[in-house]
């Protein structure tokens, strides 16, 4: 597999509502981690002392991340609106050479930040709020 190149992992945000979905502008860093919290069910039986997990139990979660610049209102405002309307429609995010992710997704922060002499900057965090699904490219 050849190297990808990592503005290609693009998180994707439906400005209407209409099910047309555009790349969220100005974003130079993004991140998706995936998460699964485990069951101990080590007993005195364990074989050995080694920890035993119950497999299939436990919750599933993902997180995107990502920071930018100011580059498109539309986006931007629409990444507030969900913010403050605390809702958690669908995001789609491509990720190069493997696949999309798609599910309901929480905007659980968004940072402001600029310097006198630099450009205005953001930064987002979002939580997944239900199953997600796996679509290969």
């Amino acid at each position: 597999m050849a190297a990808q190149n990592g503005k290609d992992l693009l998180i994707k945000l439906d400005l209407t509502g209409s099910g047309a979905f555009e790349t969220i502008a100005g974003l130079r860093a993004t991140r998706m981690s995936f998460n699964a919290e485990s069951i101990d069910v080590t007993s005195l039986e364990s074989t050995g002392g080694w920890r035993e997990l119950l497999s299939g139990a436990g919750v599933k979660s993902a997180s995107l991340s990502g920071s930018g610049v100011f580059r498109d209102a539309a986006t931007d405002e629409r990444t507030r609106q969900i913010f403050f309307d605390g809702v958690a429609p669908v995001f789609p995010v491509i990720i190069p050479d493997f696949g999309v992710i798609e599910g309901a997704f929480m905007v659980t922060s968004i940072e402001y930040a600029g310097s006198h002499n630099g450009e205005a900057t953001y930064e987002l965090s979002l939580a997944s709020a239900g199953a997600l699904t796996f679509s290969a490219l």
